[in-house]
């Protein structure tokens, strides 16, 4: 064969192959997100794993997705809202029968561990349905039974293993088990199974989930609260990790900051799983409030013990009391705010971070009345540049945290600026805002930069994604349809 036809030969290869190249890289473009009609309308693929991989399904769910999407005029909000609001039993919900019980595990997203806030939280938008499908009751039951067994495992503990199966962190020094993923002290953990078993009940009337093993859980619960408001020492709680990150850590040999025993409940790290600098985190002891109440209430009604019942009502009364004195800051521009942390000598963190319990959260959990002025004082401070964690840039404003660090934007704070919104321009801002920074995946991250949502945290992170879903389903309910179909 003579040089050229060799010459031929490869140059036919070589543009074949660019061509073969070429149309893998559509597809994948295709499958992310877009391809044009003839009339240049937009097509949305979805992001949705197969039906033969999907981890849990529910018919009520389903039905939920085309009710909405039939609603929603926007192609991408549609999309969007379908991808991320059934996420969680898409990809991280585990459901079985143990011992002949509903028992499920749920997985954060891309960390194949149980978080009791992040589980309580992905499951908490699917409680609406529960009446319409009696599976999905089953598994939100699972979930409940779950999270008891794991309190009742270790109280102090943020995150759990399915099993003894040890992990990444079992050197850290604490009463580490090999059944604990993480073993952060975390007060919003304990009050998140608390809401979700609370929410449960009083959507479906369901008490089975009440077993005596439920109320040994919320004595620990108490005992636990009780414990680390620190009046009789330190507790029974210490921790500390080798690391180059110092807020995954705990100042004074694994105690934290001193703080002043004034009825409030020390929390050694936030929502975030980031230390916290003064122990008494404000929003966390506001959602302790509530959760006790809640726990008294379903202690009352349905097991009849009226002397725990009332251990939880004191103990919500007292810790009000010290957040009424303690957690308010007379600030020079906003008038009375509540501050993020305190430590009863007189020191306040100013400032708020994206997770929730958040400032800004508090009445998305019912913890404060929207219209508690302190609050809305408190609002304006937290979204604004006094918040030194509050970052605006060209692609979006939000507030972060010191768990990603500088100019990036948790979705889930514009989630809750809308929640806690009576505003219908801020709302449609902040919808819009999420629907511009998915970066062309149809999902919520983490977080993403305030310049680039495109440099982004966490590309499967399953909380976010379904409360995505359960922010457009809560505005459609509220009568702002007309709101989002006036998006553009």
């Amino acid at each position: 064969m003579n040089t050229k036809n060799i010459f031929f030969q490869k140059s036919i290869r070589t543009i074949v192959l660019l061509l073969v190249l070429f149309f893998v890289s559509e597809a994948k473009a295709l499958n992310n997100e877009i391809s044009l009609q003839k009339d240049n309308t937009k097509v949305y693929v979805s992001q949705r794993p197969e039906v033969k991989e999907r981890l849990f399904q529910s018919i009520a769910v389903e039905k939920k997705i085309k009710e909405i999407c039939k609603l929603l005029k926007n192609p991408k909000l549609s999309w969007m809202f379908s991808n991320c609001f059934p996420n969680t039993i898409d990809t991280t919900v585990h459901y079985r029968i143990l011992d002949g019980t509903d028992d499920t595990f749920v997985y954060t997203g891309d960390i194949h561990a149980m978080w009791l806030r992040d589980s309580g939280a992905q499951v908490f938008p699917y409680i609406r349905l529960a009446n319409e499908d009696p599976l999905l009751k089953k598994m939100l039951a699972g979930v409940i039974r779950r999270q008891t067994k794991c309190i009742l495992s270790d109280p102090f503990a943020n995150a759990f293993n399915d099993g003894p199966v040890g992990g990444e962190w079992q050197n850290d020094l604490t009463d580490m088990k090999p059944e604990l993923h993480e073993r952060k002290w975390e007060i919003d953990s304990l009050c998140y199974a608390i809401r979700l078993a609370y929410e449960y009940w009083k959507t479906t009337g369901d008490t089975g989930v009440f077993t005596e093993e439920w109320e040994r859980a919320i004595a620990l619960i108490v005992k636990t609260f009780k414990d680390q408001q620190r009046k009789n020492g330190l507790g029974a709680y210490n921790f500390q990790r080798e690391t180059t990150r110092a807020l995954d850590t705990m100042s004074n040999d694994g105690w934290g900051q001193p703080v002043k025993p004034v009825g409030l409940i020390a929390s050694a790290f936030r929502p975030s799983d980031d230390a916290t600098t003064y122990l008494f985190l404000v929003p966390s002891n506001f959602f302790a409030v509530t959760s006790l109440r809640k726990a008294a209430e379903i202690l009352t009604a349905v097991k009849k013990n009226t002397t725990l019942a009332t251990e939880c009502t004191n103990l919500a009364s007292e810790v009000e009391t010290a957040l009424k004195e303690y957690a308010v800051y007379n600030h020079p521009k906003f008038g009375k705010i509540y501050a993020f942390e305190v430590d009863g000598f007189g020191n306040h963190a100013l400032m708020d971070d994206a997770n929730v319990p958040s400032l800004l959260a508090m009445p998305y959990l019912g913890d404060v009345d929207v219209n508690d002025p302190i609050y809305q004082n408190t609002r304006r401070f937290v979204w604004s540049e006094n918040n030194p964690y509050f970052f605006k840039g060209t692609k979006g404003e939000g507030i972060g945290g010191p768990h990603i660090g500088y100019d990036m934007i948790w979705p889930m704070s514009i989630m809750m600026r809308a929640f806690t919104s009576q505003n219908d321009d801020e709302i449609k801002i902040c919808v819009k805002m999420l629907m511009d920074t998915d970066a062309n995946t149809g999902f919520m991250h983490e977080s993403f930069h305030k310049e680039d949502p495109f440099k982004f945290t966490r590309k499967w992170f399953a909380w976010q994604n379904t409360l995505f879903g359960e922010l457009i389903i809560t505005l459609i309910d509220k009568g702002k349809l007309d709101l989002l179909n006036s998006i553009e």
